[in-house]
């Protein structure tokens, strides 16, 4: 579905400022879903420690080399969708029942277990924790996790930087082979009992979080902490912040954030 389609929307008010902070001190605050993904977004690992964690629970349980952590080679970029690629690839079948459920908690222990004994190599995105909590106490945010990963280690790796998820909507691959799919479960219980929004925007760091929003027609705020902010822009994404320590120019970009356009 158009997200466009399924929300109020409002305009929100500006007087030209000559910086972030100062906008924030004339615009009115839009009733707003913000929608998070997780994994380099909010946390990341050094090396890939997380990616080579799902790579090696996989090698262990089944006896077959992972065949690659860059998940741009699957399908979706989808826990499930990429579990069922690599079974299908290495035993030309179906999963069985129950059997994401099996490796998938065979891969929390290991996530857990890797934060108990490393936990210097698990850190968040720069001002990630203290951003999400603010957000939690303003009324006119509601905040959502719309993951391509499983619920249990989006939550694994989001309470290892001190984010609790008890009061936020959250969405992973559970059952569901698209990031469409995710994001649209996690819109549905953001609308239940008649709930509006102004604005809905997608927070996300990958390629394919531009692809989604495009195709839903979202509003998007790209995180181009590290290397992501020119592989974004490429992509069509319109608004970037570089991680989030300046908690004024995020508030900001999250109200000037847009669909991303067609980049030829």
């Amino acid at each position: 579905m158009r997200i466009a389609e399924n929300i109020r929307w409002s305009e929100p008010t500006f007087r030209a400022c000559s910086s972030p902070s100062n906008d924030l001190d004339h615009m009115s605050t839009p009733n707003t879903l913000v929608i998070f993904d997780v994994d380099g977004t909010l946390v990341y690992s050094i090396d890939k420690r997380d990616s080579r964690c799902f790579a090696h629970t996989y090698e262990t349980l089944y006896g077959r080399p992972f065949p690659s952590i860059d998940w741009r080679r699957y399908p979706h970029v989808n826990d499930t969708t990429i579990f069922k690629s690599v079974i299908a690839e290495h035993f030309n079948r179906s999963i069985f029942p129950d059997e994401i459920d099996h490796f998938l908690a065979h891969y929390s222990a290991r996530l857990i277990q890797q934060r108990e004994e490393t936990p210097h190599f698990f850190l968040e995105v720069p001002g990630a924790a203290a951003a999400v909590n603010r957000l939690i106490d303003l009324p006119a945010y509601t905040l959502a996790i719309a993951t391509g990963g499983w619920q249990r280690p989006a939550e694994i790796k989001l309470a290892h930087i001190g984010i609790d998820t008890s009061e936020m909507i959250i969405y992973g691959a559970d059952g569901k082979t698209t990031r469409e799919d995710i994001i649209e479960a996690a819109l549905k219980e953001a609308h239940q009992s008649g709930q509006t929004y102004d604005k809905i925007v997608y927070i996300g760091d990958a390629i394919w979080d531009v692809q989604t929003t495009r195709r839903m027609g979202m509003d998007f705020l790209g995180v181009g902490f590290r290397d992501e902010q020119k592989i974004l822009q490429q992509a069509g994404a319109l608004h970037i912040i570089p991680d989030f320590n300046d908690f004024d120019l995020f508030i900001n970009y999250l109200t000037l954030a847009k669909p991303p356009i067609l980049v030829a």
